[in-house]
């Protein structure tokens, strides 16, 4: 059996719109519901973040929701729970092209993600005739145009990864650097708060210089405010809401409602 049209999910127009420094808005999952996912990809965000980091994710809970955005216009991207090529090789089998790794704090972390999901000689992704990220096999040309459609955006999360900004952000492969802003805060000795002075100077220099080494960032931000702040400093890739969080504050204002108490 051969594929008789063009591979659909390639090119990775999502890739194109955050080289292209679009302003695109996301939304975070963490329920590992494809339900939820499905709903929420027909809202319309941009793209949603499937989290394997900090949710009850795996890669038999992340295909169905894959299966469930494929017929919204949200591009998924998927957090593996380290940056480990062994776990990002499974993701890329599963069919996921995006990728937020967590906690790169050096060009060294940067380089080792980049080429976890490439194929030789570009990287050191192993290679299955068979997946689900090859139509299982049905795709003649996905070896040809598989590395040039991965979409690698870093996470910074540490003291350490901002005073290496420039070197990380001028890895080749890695399309966009995305701010961790509750560990980043906790690496500077606030934890749990993320808008003290010395986090949000950290947050604005690790923006400017991503600026400046012309790619595009990113940062969660599910309180309006914030939000509207880290766009107005550059950031262009912002998740603004999340599954988890739109449940929980819906759930309680009407709670309160019916039951002040």
């Amino acid at each position: 059996m051969t594929a008789s049209k063009p591979y659909q999910p390639l090119p990775n127009a999502f890739r194109a719109s955050v080289a292209e420094g679009e302003r695109l808005i996301g939304c975070w999952a963490s329920l590992a519901s494809p339900i939820t996912t499905e709903l929420l990809g027909m809202i319309g965000f941009d793209w949603m973040l499937l989290d394997a980091e900090h949710a009850p994710n795996d890669v038999l809970t992340l295909i169905p929701q894959l299966m469930a955005l494929k017929d919204s216009p949200t591009a998924p991207m998927v957090r593996p729970p380290a940056n480990d090529s062994v776990v990002i090789k499974r993701l890329l089998d599963a069919g996921f092209f995006n990728f937020l790794i967590p906690f790169v704090d050096s060009a060294a972390d940067a380089e080792r993600a980049v080429a976890a999901t490439r194929y030789p000689p570009q990287g050191i992704r192993g290679v299955s005739v068979g997946q689900r990220g090859n139509r299982y096999g049905t795709v003649a040309n996905y070896f040809d145009v598989a590395n040039d459609n991965i979409c690698v955006v870093v996470q910074i999360e540490s003291r350490a990864a901002v005073e290496a900004i420039d070197e990380i952000t001028a890895v080749e492969g890695v399309d966009a650097v995305f701010v961790g802003p509750s560990d980043l805060a906790a690496s500077y000795g606030h934890i749990g708060n993320a808008n003290h002075p010395d986090v949000q100077q950290a947050i604005a220099h690790v923006f400017e210089r991503v600026k400046a080494g012309g790619k595009a960032s990113g940062i969660l931000a599910p309180i309006q405010a914030d939000a509207e702040r880290y766009l107005a400093m550059g950031s262009t890739l912002v998740a603004v809401c999340a599954d988890m969080g739109l449940l929980r504050n819906s759930a309680q204002a009407v709670k309160n409602h019916f039951i002040p108490r």
